[in-house]
C-alpha cells in the first residue's frame, strides 16, 4: 500500500506538470492526502513567527525592546540583523536576547556623529537540518536632542476668536510635546487642541485663557522649555474686522489607519463659520464617525481609508466676506498580501513556481529570500509574472523555506513556504525495462526540439511504458523533466529553448515496478534565430520632469511577421544594471528615474519567434531640480577681531539634482536670531564674511543654489570673533609637542600647536634627512596637526625638525629623530613623545583626531585597535570625561555600513569578524559636544579558519563512453573562511560504512570537477566531499548516490571485467587505459596493488637501518666524554701553574685598563675537524650577577635591539640585564679573580653626548677552542648620563672584524692579580692619563658574520671573569681625521698580535 500511495503522488504530480497546472503544489497535496500510512511522503513542517518586530521610536539613554517569537515544533534558534549584518550579542554588554527571542536593548545610545542603535533591525529564525526563515524589518528610530524650530510669540486676540501658538519641533519629538499656561499643565479638550507640529490651538477665546504660555519637550531627562509668551485677551471690537487665515490647511501624506487634521483657523469680526468640502462635494460631519469638525472650524479625520484621498476646502464666511483654502490628502497603504505562496512536494528535476500576489501603495517591491538568504535571479531562478518565483530544474540542494518579501516607502511584509524534494518511490519487485533504444531528434528549430525514439530491448511491445526526458544546457548541472502525455508515446517536443543553444537529451522509460535505465546522452543545438524583427526606428527620448523620461519609437520596416509587443531596455549611465518593462504601444513613460541624471534607452520588438534586434542606445538626461542634500563639512576660521571664514564642501555626490550655481550663506549674532543676513556667493566653497563685530559670537549655515531654486541648509555652526586681533610682530613660539611613527618607507609626524596662541601662525615647515634635518623642506597649512614624510629608505636613521611660521619668520625649531623599520620587521612602534613638561593645548574646533592607529590581529573574528591622542598628556592619561568611537567595516559586499563602538581607554578589541577578511578601522574622539573627524585609517586581515560549510551543490555523472569512469562536480563551500588549497571526496557501496573505511581521492588546488575510473558497473555509490584551506578540514558534505550503468561497449569489455574486482584503498594515481594489473597479489581497482613479500621486506630494512644508527650514535658519545674529561684536567692545571705565583699589590685606584686583552684559547692554532669542549656545563667560572655585567644577546635580535635603542627615552632595565646575564652559566668559561671592589664609574665621551660602551673580556690561560665557535655577539649595558638632547648616530658597517670594538687607553705595567680573591664583574672606567678614542660602530646585523682563524676582543676592564664574545651598540659622533687615527691604531694592535701569536 505504501509503495503504491507513492506511486500515485509521483504521478499526479508529472501529470500536474504536463497538464499545466498552476498550482502543482496544490495537486501534490491532494495526491499526499490520499497517501495512506507508511508512505515515504514527509510532512511540511510548520515554521512561522508568532510575533515580528515593529517599527519603534526611542529617546537617548531609554531601554528598548523589539519583540520576535517563532513556533516550529523543534525550538528555533533565534539571531538579529541590524542593518543587513549579524549583531554578536555575546560580547555585547548593552544589547541582549530575551529567551521568547526578543532584543533588549539598555540605555540607547544617540548623538551627532554616533548612531549605533538606529536602524533597520531584523529577526532571524533557524532549525537545524530544516531552514531559516527572516522576520519582516523593523525600524528603531531614537528621538534627537530637544530643539525647537520656532517658539511661541506673544499676541493679542479678540474674545471670541481664534489664537495660535506656534511651537515647531521635529516629527520625531511631536509625542514628548506638552504645554503649560502660567507653569500650570495644559489640559486640552475640544476648544483646545494641538496640531501635529505641535502647535496649540485656542478657539472661542475667553477671559481665562489669558496669561504666559510655554511648550514643553519631555524626551527623557531633564525638560526643555521654549519662551514663554504673553497671550492678551481683548475685548469684542466695535467695527467689523476682516477675515484672515491664521493658518491654512497644509496637503498632507497619511498611512491608512492613521488620522489627520486639516487647520482651518481664521480671525475677524464677527465670529466666523467654516465648512468644508471634498472633490467639490459638500462634506458633512454630522453623524459621521470618522469625519468631526474641531473647535475653530478645523477638520479631523480618522481611521483614514484609501476613499478618503482627494482635495479638501475649507470655506469661511462671516457674513460680510468668504475665503477659501484648499489642500490635499493623498493616503499610502502599507504592502498586504493578496495570495501567499504555499508549500510544494516536488521531485528533482521538476519545475515549481512560487505564486506571490500583494498590494499597496506605492506598488511594492518584491524580492525572495530563500534559508534567510537572498534569491538571485539566474537562467534556473526566474522571477515571472512581476512577483512569482520559478524554479527550474530542481536539485536537492532546493530544498527548504522560501519567503516573499514585500517593500515599500510605508513597510514591509514577508509570506512563507516550504519545499520538500521527494525521494522516488523504491522500485517494487518485478522487471525494469532498458534503456530507450535510438534516441533521435528529429526536429530541430530556433527554440524547440522533438525528440523520437524507440521501446527498450528488453520491452520490444512498449503498450505500458511511460517515458521521462530529461535535459539540461551542456555544462549545467540540473536536469529539467519533460514526461509523455499518454502510455506507449515515444516522442516529445522540448519547448522554450534558446536558440543557437547546445542541450543534452536522455530518456529513461518506466513501467509498474518503477523507471529503468537511462539511454546514452544525446547533444543537439538549437538552429540561428531567424524571421526576427529588426529594429524599431527613429527611437527619441524626452525628459519631461526631474524624475521622468518619455520613450517614442515606430514600427520595425522588417517585422517579419505581426508585432506582439515591445520591450523597454534602460539602465543608468556608468552602471550595469538593466532593467526592462513590456509596453504594448510605440510609447512610454518610465518614472521614478533619478534628477539630473543621464540615462540610456534601446527597444526591442518580439513577434511570434521571440525577441528581435535592439535599438541602438539613445541617452537623455532627467530634468534639474533643487538639491536635494546640504553642503558637506561646514567650518568656519576665525580671522581677526572682525571677519571669519567659511569653508564647506557640495553636497553628496547624487543630491545636486542639477549644475550647482552658487551657494546661499546666512550668517546672525547668536543672541539675535530674527536678524538674518543673506550672501550669495560663486561657486568657490569659502567665503570670507567681513565688518563683524568684535567678540561677538555669530551663527553661520550654507545652502546650494542650482537654476531651479535652494536646497536644504546646513545646520547652524558657530563661531565667535577675537576680542583683539592675533599678534603678528613677531615669530610663533616653539609648536607644544611632537610625535613621530617610523614605518618602513615612511614615518608619520603629528603635532601640537605652540603653547601661546596669541601669536598668528600661518602654517608649520617640516625639514628632515638622514643624520641632519636640512635635507627636505615642507610646509603644510596651519590647520594641520598631522603630515606622512614618504619614499623613506628603511633602516635609515631620519632627523626630523619642526617650526610654526608666520610673515616675520620661522619660530623655534622642535627636533626629533626616529629610525625606519627594515623591511622584514613588521612589529608594531610605539607613539613616542620627547619635548619638556606637558602643557595643556587650547581646545581647538574641532578636536584633533587620533593619530597612530593600529590593528593587530588576534584570532580569525578578532582585532584589537590602538591610538594614540595628542591631546593628552605625554603619559596619555586620561582625566576628563571623553571618549573614543571605532567605526570598521569591510569592503566586500561594496554598500556594507560602517559598525561603530565607544570606549572610553586608548585601545579596543573588535570581535565578531568574518574570518580572512580585510578590515579598515579608524577612530573618533568626542568630548562634550565637541567631536574630532575620523582619524587616518588602519587595516587588518583577519586570521583564516578551517570552512565551516561543506562544498554546494555535489553532482555525479557517467563519462561518455566510458562507463566505469564517473565525474563528481561541485562547488566551493560558502563558508570558505580562506582560500581553498584543496578537496578529499569520499566514496564507498555503504553509506553507514565508518569514514575510514571510505575510498578517498585527493583533489589539489581550487578545482570543481574530478574523475574517478575503473569502477565497478551496476553498483550504487555514495559520494562525499569536504574542503580544506591551510587551517585545516571542513564539514563533509551530505552522501551523494549514483548507480554505475550495467554495461558498456564490447570493444572494451574484456579489460573491464578484468578490472572490476571490488576493493577499498586509496587513489594515489589515475589509472590510464594501458594500465595492467599484476598476476598475483591482492589488487584493489581503486589503489596501487602492493604485495605482502614486499612489505615484509620494507619493514626489515628501516628496523635494521635504525639499530646501526644507534649503536653508532652510543659510541661515538663514549669517545667524546672521555676526551673531554681529560681536556679539562689539563685545563685547570694549566690555570693553576699561571696564576698561583701572583700576588695583588695595589688597590683599587691603581688600577689602569690594559690596552689589548686577547682570547688566548683562541690563538693556540689546531686541526680543523678537532671538536670544541662537548660539555659546556661544567665550567669554573661563577655565574656573574651584577646587573652591569656584559649580557649576551642572540644575532637574531640585532635589528630589534637596534631599533629600541633609537626609539625609546630612558635607561634600560637593570633587572633585565641581570636575568640575561644569569644565562651564560651554560657558556665554557676560565676563571680569572680579581679585585673585588673595582671603581663604579662610567667611560664617557667628550664632546659627545652619546655614552661609550664598554667593552669587556678576559681570559685565563690557553684554551683550544675552535675558532669557528666563536661568534662574538654581546651587548654592554650602558648609562647616559647627559641630559642634553639626543643629536643623530652615524652607524658604519665595517669589513674587517676588529673595527667594531672600542679601544681604551693603555694601561701602565706592573700590575699583578691576587688569585685568592673573589671574582667580581667591573663598570668600564676611564684612564686619567690617556685619551679615549672613539671609533663608529657597526650596526648590529652585521656582527658574528666573519670568523677570522684567530679572532680577538678587546675588553675595556681587566676584572671581568668570563670569556666573553661582545656586541657593541656605540652612538658617538666622529670626524674622519679621528677615523683615520683610529684604523692606524687598530693596525699596530694587530701586528703586536702577530707577533704574539709567532712567539
Amino acid at each position: 500500500m505504501a509503495a503504491r500511495g507513492a506511486r500515485r503522488l509521483l504521478g499526479s504530480l508529472w501529470i500536474a506538470l504536463l497538464l499545466g497546472q498552476s498550482d502543482p503544489a496544490a495537486a501534490a497535496a491532494r495526491s499526499s492526502s490520499q497517501s495512506p500510512a507508511g508512505s515515504t511522503v514527509r510532512t511540511f513542517t510548520p515554521f512561522y513567527f508568532l510575533v515580528e518586530p515593529v517599527d519603534t521610536l526611542s529617546v537617548r539613554g531609554a531601554s528598548v525592546i523589539l519583540n520576535c517569537s517563532a513556533f516550529c515544533e523543534s525550538s528555533p534558534k533565534i539571531e538579529w540583523k541590524k542593518d543587513g549584518t549579524f549583531l554578536n550579542l555575546v560580547s555585547d554588554d548593552r544589547r541582549q536576547l530575551l529567551p521568547d527571542g526578543s532584543l533588549l536593548i539598555n540605555s540607547v545610545v544617540h548623538s551627532k556623529h554616533n548612531k549605533p542603535d538606529e536602524g533597520y533591525y531584523q529577526c532571524v529564525a533557524t532549525v537545524e537540518s530544516l531552514g531559516t526563515i527572516v522576520s519582516k524589518t523593523a525600524k528603531l528610530t531614537v528621538a534627537g536632542l530637544p530643539r525647537f524650530t520656532s517658539q511661541p510669540e506673544s499676541t493679542s486676540v479678540y474674545r471670541g476668536n481664534s489664537v495660535i501658538l506656534n511651537c515647531e519641533v521635529n516629527a520625531d519629538l511631536v509625542p514628548f510635546v506638552r504645554w503649560e499656561q502660567d507653569r500650570q499643565p495644559l489640559f486640552l479638550d475640544d476648544r483646545i487642541f494641538t496640531l501635529p507640529s505641535g502647535a496649540l490651538i485656542i478657539s472661542n477665546v475667553t477671559d481665562g485663557d489669558g496669561g504666559l504660555y510655554r511648550c514643553v519637550i519631555e524626551s527623557g531627562g531633564s525638560p526643555k522649555y521654549s519662551d514663554e509668551a504673553e497671550l492678551k485677551v481683548l475685548p469684542d471690537p466695535e467695527v467689523p474686522l476682516n477675515l484672515v487665515f491664521l493658518r491654512q490647511p497644509s496637503s498632507l501624506t497619511k498611512v491608512t489607519g492613521q488620522s489627520a487634521v486639516f487647520p482651518c483657523v481664521t480671525a475677524g469680526f464677527p465670529t466666523p463659520v467654516n465648512r468644508w468640502m471634498r472633490n467639490e462635494e459638500e462634506l458633512t460631519t454630522e453623524g459621521s464617525e470618522r469625519f468631526s469638525l474641531l473647535a475653530g472650524g478645523s477638520l479631523e479625520i480618522s481611521d483614514i481609508t484609501d476613499d478618503d484621498a482627494g482635495t479638501y476646502a475649507c470655506i469661511v464666511d462671516n457674513g460680510n466676506e468668504t475665503i477659501e483654502a484648499q489642500a490635499d490628502l493623498t493616503v499610502q497603504a502599507p504592502p498586504e498580501f493578496l495570495k501567499q505562496p504555499a508549500n510544494i512536494y516536488a521531485h528533482e528535476s521538476m519545475d515549481i513556481i512560487f505564486e506571490c500576489e500583494v498590494t499597496g501603495k506605492p506598488t511594492p517591491t518584491v524580492k525572495w529570500v530563500k534559508n534567510g538568504d537572498m534569491v538571485i535571479p539566474s537562467d534556473y531562478f526566474k522571477i515571472v509574472k512581476e512577483h512569482n518565483l520559478q524554479v527550474l530544474g530542481l536539485v536537492k540542494s532546493d530544498e527548504g523555506f522560501y519567503q516573499c518579501i514585500a517593500e515599500n516607502d510605508i513597510g514591509n511584509a514577508q509570506a512563507g513556504a516550504q519545499l520538500i524534494i521527494l525521494e522516488h518511490a523504491p522500485a517494487t519487485t518485478g522487471p525494469l525495462p532498458s534503456a530507450p533504444r535510438d534516441v533521435v531528434a528529429s526536429l530541430v528549430s530556433t527554440r524547440f526540439i522533438k525528440l523520437t525514439w524507440r521501446t527498450p530491448a528488453s520491452d520490444p511491445h512498449g503498450d505500458n511504458l511511460t517515458y521521462i526526458v530529461f535535459y539540461t544546457k551542456e555544462g549545467i548541472n540540473r536536469e529539467r523533466v519533460e514526461n509523455t502525455s499518454r502510455p506507449g508515446e515515444m516522442q516529445v517536443t522540448i519547448q522554450n529553448l534558446m536558440p543557437e543553444t547546445v542541450y543534452v537529451f536522455r530518456v529513461v522509460a518506466q513501467n509498474k515496478h518503477g523507471p529503468g535505465e537511462s539511454s546514452a546522452s544525446l547533444k543537439v543545438a538549437t538552429q540561428p534565430e531567424v524571421q526576427l524583427p529588426g529594429p524599431a526606428p527613429n527611437i527619441r527620448a524626452y525628459a519631461i520632469s526631474p524624475t521622468s523620461v518619455t520613450v517614442m519609437w515606430d514600427t520595425p520596416l522588417s517585422g517579419n511577421g505581426e508585432i506582439q509587443n515591445y520591450k523597454l531596455y534602460y539602465m543608468e549611465k556608468g552602471t550595469d544594471n538593466e532593467q526592462d518593462v513590456d509596453v504594448g504601444g510605440h510609447s512610454y513613460t518610465i518614472n521614478g528615474l533619478k534628477k539630473y541624471t543621464e540615462y540610456s534607452f534601446r527597444v526591442v520588438a518580439y513577434n511570434k519567434h521571440g525577441p528581435g534586434v535592439s535599438t541602438q542606445d539613445v541617452v537623455v538626461q532627467t530634468l534639474s531640480d533643487v538639491p536635494s542634500a546640504a553642503p558637506q563639512n561646514l567650518s568656519l576660521e576665525v580671522r581677526n577681531s572682525k571677519s571669519i571664514m567659511i569653508h564647506w564642501q557640495p553636497p553628496p555626490a547624487g543630491t545636486h539634482n542639477g549644475q550647482i550655481t552658487g551657494y546661499k550663506i546666512r550668517y546672525r549674532k547668536a543672541s539675535r536670531k530674527s536678524d538674518v543676513t543673506e550672501s550669495i556667493g560663486g561657486t568657490q566653497l569659502f567665503q570670507l564674511i567681513e565688518g563683524l563685530e568684535r567678540g561677538t559670537e555669530y551663527s553661520f549655515r550654507v545652502a546650494a543654489l542650482t537654476s531651479n531654486g535652494t536646497g536644504p541648509a546646513t545646520d547652524w555652526i558657530s563661531a565667535e570673533t577675537f576680542e583683539s586681533d592675533l599678534d603678528e610682530t613677531r615669530v610663533p613660539e616653539v609648536p607644544s609637542s611632537l610625535h613621530v611613527r617610523p614605518l618602513v618607507t615612511s614615518i608619520v609626524v603629528s603635532w601640537t600647536p605652540p603653547e601661546n596662541q596669541n601669536i598668528v601662525v600661518r602654517g608649520y615647515a617640516i625639514g628632515y634627512g638622514i643624520g641632519s634635518p636640512h635635507a627636505q623642506t615642507i610646509k603644510v597649512d596651519y590647520k594641520q596637526r598631522y603630515y606622512t614624510i614618504e619614499n623613506l629608505d628603511p633602516s635609515s636613521h631620519y632627523v626630523i625638525t619642526l617650526k610654526a611660521f608666520n610673515n616675520v619668520g620661522e619660530g623655534i625649531p622642535l627636533y626629533e629623530s626616529a629610525v625606519t623599520r627594515p623591511h622584514t620587521d613588521t612589529s608594531e612602534v610605539d607613539l613616542f613623545v620627547i619635548n619638556a613638561p606637558y602643557t595643556p593645548v587650547p581646545d581647538p574646533s574641532p578636536m584633533m583626531p587620533p593619530v597612530g592607529v593600529q590593528a593587530s590581529i588576534l584570532s580569525h573574528d578578532t582585532i584589537r585597535i590602538t591610538w594614540a591622542d595628542n591631546s593628552l598628556p605625554k603619559n596619555q592619561k586620561i582625566t576628563d570625561a571623553r571618549y573614543y568611537t571605532v567605526r570598521w567595516k569591510t569592503n566586500i559586499p561594496a554598500n556594507t555600513k560602517y559598525k561603530t563602538a565607544n570606549t572610553t581607554t586608548l585601545s579596543y578589541l573588535v570581535t565578531g569578524l568574518k574570518p580572512n577578511t580585510l578590515y579598515e578601522f579608524s577612530v573618533m574622539v568626542t568630548k562634550g559636544r565637541r567631536s574630532s573627524t575620523w582619524s587616518m585609517t588602519a587595516h587588518g586581515t583577519t586570521f583564516e579558519l578551517v570552512p565551516t560549510s561543506p562544498p554546494k551543490d555535489v553532482t555525479v555523472v557517467s563519462k561518455e563512453g566510458k562507463p566505469k569512469t564517473i565525474i563528481v562536480n561541485w562547488q566551493p563551500p560558502s563558508e570558505a573562511n580562506g582560500k581553498i588549497t584543496g578537496y578529499i571526496i569520499y566514496y564507498s557501496t555503504d553509506v553507514n560504512a565508518e569514514i575510514h573505511d571510505w575510498v578517498i581521492e585527493p583533489v589539489v588546488g581550487n578545482r570543481l570537477t574530478h574523475q574517478i575510473q575503473e569502477l565497478t558497473l551496476d553498483t550504487p555509490y555514495y559520494f562525499k566531499i569536504q574542503a580544506r584551506n591551510s587551517k585545516g578540514m571542513g564539514p563533509m558534505s551530505e552522501a551523494v548516490q549514483f548507480r554505475t550503468p550495467k554495461a558498456e561497449s564490447s570493444d572494451k569489455m574484456p579489460n573491464d571485467q578484468a578490472l572490476g574486482s571490488t576493493g577499498k584503498g586509496i587513489r594515489t594515481l589515475d589509472v590510464g587505459p594501458d594500465y595492467k594489473p599484476p598476476m598475483s597479489g591482492s589488487n584493489s581497482p581503486h589503489g596501487s596493488p602492493t604485495s605482502p613479500l614486499d612489505s615484509n621486506m620494507l619493514l626489515v630494512i628501516i628496523v635494521s637501518v635504525g639499530v646501526i644508527t644507534i649503536v653508532i650514535v652510543v659510541i661515538v658519545a663514549v669517545f667524546c666524554t672521555r676526551r673531554t674529561t681529560s681536556h679539562q684536567k689539563k685545563k685547570r692545571a694549566a690555570c693553576k701553574s699561571v696564576n698561583g705565583s701572583h700576588k695583588y699589590k695595589g688597590n683599587s685606584k691603581d688600577v689602569k685598563p690594559p690596552d689589548l686583552w686577547i682570547h688566548h684559547e683562541r690563538l693556540e692554532l689546531k686541526p680543523i675537524d678537532k671538536s670544541p669542549d662537548p660539555n659546556p656545563i661544567m665550567t669554573d667560572t661563577p655565574i656573574p650577577r651584577n646587573s652591569q655585567d656584559i649580557t649576551p644577546v642572540d644575532n637574531s635580535m640585532d635589528s630589534n635591539i637596534h631599533q629600541r635603542r633609537n626609539s625609546y627615552r630612558g635607561h634600560e632595565s637593570e633587572d633585565s640585564m641581570s636575568t640575561l646575564a644569569g644565562r651564560r652559566g651554560m657558556r665554557p668559561k676560565m676563571m680569572m679573580p680579581f679585585d673585588s671592589q673595582p671603581p663604579q664609574q662610567s667611560v664617557r665621551n667628550t664632546p659627545s653626548t652619546d655614552t661609550m660602551p664598554a667593552s669587556s673580556s678576559q681570559t685565563c690561560c690557553a684554551d683550544h677552542q675552535d675558532p669557528e665557535s666563536a661568534t662574538g655577539s654581546y651587548l654592554a649595558n650602558t648609562q647616559e648620563e647627559d641630559t642634553g638632547q639626543n643629536l643623530p648616530t652615524a652607524h658604519v658597517r665595517p669589513s674587517h672584524p676588529l673595527k667594531s670594538f672600542a679601544v681604551p687607553a693603555v694601561p701602565p705595567t706592573g700590575s699583578t692579580y691576587d688569585s685568592a680573591l673573589p671574582s667580581t664583574p667591573l663598570l668600564s672606567q676611564q684612564a686619567s692619563n690617556h685619551p679615549v678614542h672613539s671609533v663608529k660602530t657597526a650596526s648590529i646585523g652585521t656582527l658574528g658574520r666573519t670568523r677570522p682563524p684567530m679572532p680577538v676582543v678587546v675588553p675595556s676592564a681587566p676584572d671581568v671573569q668570563e670569556t666573553a664574545r661582545m656586541l657593541e651598540d656605540s652612538e658617538s659622533n666622529y670626524e674622519p681625521d679621528e677615523l683615520t687615527k683610529e684604523m692606524a691604531h687598530l693596525e699596530g694592535l694587530m701586528k703586536d698580535l702577530n707577533a704574539i701569536t709567532t712567539a
